[in-house]
């Protein structure tokens, strides 16, 4: 299968979103872990707070934040393998909170999920 979708966690929970991760070290303003209908919460795959604060959500600052985030993320090898092997037998939702939906770290963590054999 190895489909992976993006969703705001904000959005109502679809019957085809498949395995629900939320990839936000810090939980969503407004919403509770019922509503969020979540198969895991990973904290640790979620930018550091230092490059979350530094970002700002501030688009012109995506392009560096994608490259420092993608230095982060090769800490985590383990946990996107594991990510990577559900995408291969259940469609994989990957969820976030921020406003942007063009600019996130959820974007990131998909194009690097795609390179990962």
């Amino acid at each position: 299968m190895e489909d992976i979708i993006i969703k705001r966690i904000y959005e109502k929970p679809a019957r085809d979103d498949g395995y629900r991760l939320l990839v936000d070290r810090v939980w969503p303003r407004g919403i509770s872990k019922d509503e969020a209908k979540l198969d895991e919460w990973n904290k640790d795959i979620g930018p550091s707070t230092e490059l979350r604060k530094w970002f700002n959500h501030q688009d012109e600052r995506f392009e560096e934040f994608a490259k420092r985030y993608k230095e982060e993320l090769k800490l985590q090898k383990e946990a996107l393998k594991e990510i990577k092997k559900i995408s291969k037998t259940k469609q994989v939702c990957l969820l976030y909170g921020a406003r942007n939906e063009k600019f996130n770290q959820a974007v990131v963590i998909r194009s690097v999920l795609r390179t990962i054999k």
